[in-house]
């Protein structure tokens, strides 16, 4: 609606030279209608957010009569009075009247020269019209903007942005512990915008599921649905309550309920905190995020980073594969909240979310006074419990630029440690040491000059087993396993001693090899070895 400065600046009111004598700070109001009378009972006619017309013929003569004549308008919210002068006063209004409106805050008034007060009124009806209709557009635009986001089932962080970009404001999603989940600066500075955000955000509780609070000039309303609240949508305006657009309340819980629906639709995913984890985590990982970008963003979500320790750690699922995609994503969310529960249990701070390739990625922020080890033994106990899986650390680094290097170390590991045997001496997860030279092949398996080593020195008896259909390679493989101890490789063969002997001779003839020399069985095993890294 129109306020009555702005209905001030019409020609046809500016044609009759308007002095506002009283009630100036009230020229905020909104206009809903114009209403012109010579009544002096005309309140009880009005329902509020009226400009009031008149020349004042009828007015009272007495100052308490003025002054009942104002409080009677006042009481009922009306926007203003507008009196005309030439009348009934000549040249001012009564000093009673103008104290009266003084003391109640309604602005008051004067034309000083004679207008057209059907002129005003058809002016001011159609300023509060077309308002009307550019709200109901921008409501329209609001509605059909958010029925397609719900639609495509948008991201958070999409619904968060088109709230900044229609509002102009920046744009905050919380959840109940006032952790950040999704922003928007409009433009200003996110670090400004974010800073202390959990203290600043905790002080803002305005009544009712939507509020303003003037003290901030931020616009809040609940996210949630079926009576189940899960975080704050929260508008950072300058504007106080009375001068903040009706749109925005509008707008903002329309982009709350897009958000819940949204929620409830995908239920069976990962939350919300995963998600803004998982980012963080892919933009270390890709190089999507910038080393500040990622530390406010943590830094929001209650989990800094900056200025300590952090240990990248990976978790991967044993077990065979799933019957259907369903299963493997309910078993990968599953696998994934515990994780997140099991940090928060043993009261570590990590980034916990799910990688692309299937992986649990976990970046442990450490202080100057927790121990690397009993950190990383505590989430592995926590995990115990659930189903087999392997926990892979990487080594600590003092600085976040370096995170993506501890991340994909522990990445590494972890793949190295569910394809092989590895020794983790008693501890519930691995480490680089742990890993040893079969680890190290298989993170090379795809290395071209590993698979030519192994074609240079096993190549032979492959093609002899390929064409004949002998298994000599295992033969070699068990004779070497066994410590060349060809009694007890004959055992292990299930083969008599003289039939091992055999193929031994065999295969020495076929690669040309002594398989008495130590350094040839050494390069022969450490042929074998590969093959079953590259094979895997």
């Amino acid at each position: 609606m129109p306020s009555v400065a702005e209905v001030l600046e019409l020609d046809v009111v500016r044609r009759g030279a308007p002095r506002v004598v009283a009630g100036a700070a009230g020229m905020a109001a909104e206009v809903r209608w114009v209403h012109v009378s010579e009544l002096a009972d005309i309140a009880g006619m009005l329902r509020g957010g009226e400009l009031v017309l008149t020349t004042g013929v009828m007015l009272p003569e007495d100052k308490e009569g003025l002054a009942r004549y104002v409080d009677a308008l006042a009481d009922i919210s009306a926007a203003g009075l507008l009196v005309e002068l030439g009348r009934r006063y000549a040249d001012a209004l009564p000093k009673a009247l103008v104290r009266a409106a003084e003391r109640r805050g309604l602005p008051l008034i004067a034309l000083v020269n004679e207008v057209r007060f059907v002129a005003v009124t058809e002016a001011v009806h159609a300023l509060v019209v077309n308002s009307q209709l550019t709200e109901l557009r921008a409501s329209e635009a609001v509605h059909q903007t958010f029925n397609e986001l719900a639609v495509e089932g948008a991201e958070p962080a999409a619904v968060v942005r088109e709230v900044a970009r229609m509002a102009g404001a920046p744009v905050v999603l919380e959840n109940l512990s006032h952790q950040v989940l999704a922003f928007d600066p409009a433009g200003r500075d996110p670090e400004a915008l974010l800073e202390d955000w959990e203290r600043r955000s905790r002080a803002v509780t305005p009544p009712g599921r939507t509020g303003h609070d003037d003290r901030t000039g931020w616009l809040v309303t609940a996210v949630g649905a079926r009576g189940r609240d899960w975080g704050r949508l929260v508008l950072l305006s300058d504007e106080v309550a009375d001068r903040a657009p009706r749109r925005h309340t509008v707008l903002l819980e329309r982009a709350a309920a897009t958000l819940a629906l949204g929620r409830l639709l995908d239920r069976d995913q990962e939350s919300l905190e995963r998600q803004t984890h998982r980012t963080l985590l892919s933009g270390i990982l890709t190089h999507a995020l910038t080393v500040s970008d990622v530390n406010l963003r943590a830094r929001a979500l209650g989990v800094p980073l900056e200025g300590r320790r952090l240990v990248g750690v990976m978790l991967r699922q044993r077990g065979g594969p799933p019957s259907a995609a369903l299963e493997a994503q309910a078993r990968l969310r599953d696998f994934t909240e515990a994780a997140a529960l099991a940090v928060r249990e043993r009261g570590l701070t990590a980034l916990t979310g799910t990688l692309d390739d299937g992986a649990v990625g976990v970046l442990v922020s450490l202080g100057p006074h927790d121990d690397e080890q009993s950190a990383l033994d505590r989430l592995a106990t926590a995990l115990k419990a659930g189903p087999p899986f392997v926990m892979a650390a990487g080594s600590s680094v003092g600085a976040l630029r370096d995170a993506r290097r501890t991340l994909l170390e522990a990445a590494q590991i972890a793949d190295a440690a569910l394809h092989g045997e590895p020794d983790v001496g008693g501890r519930g997860y691995y480490r680089l040491p742990d890993i040893r030279l079969r680890g190290l092949l298989h993170l090379l398996r795809d290395d071209a000059r590993l698979q030519t080593y192994v074609e240079r020195e096993l190549g032979p008896l492959l093609a002899h087993d390929a064409e004949h259909g002998t298994d000599l390679v295992r033969i070699l493989g068990v004779y070497l396993a066994c410590g060349r101890n060809k009694s007890a490789a004959a055992d292990a063969a299930h083969l008599s001693r003289p039939s091992f002997y055999d193929r031994l001779r065999r295969v020495e003839r076929i690669l040309g090899v002594d398989l008495d020399q130590v350094e040839s069985c050494l390069s022969l095993h450490v042929a074998l070895l590969a093959l079953d890294a590259v094979r895997r």
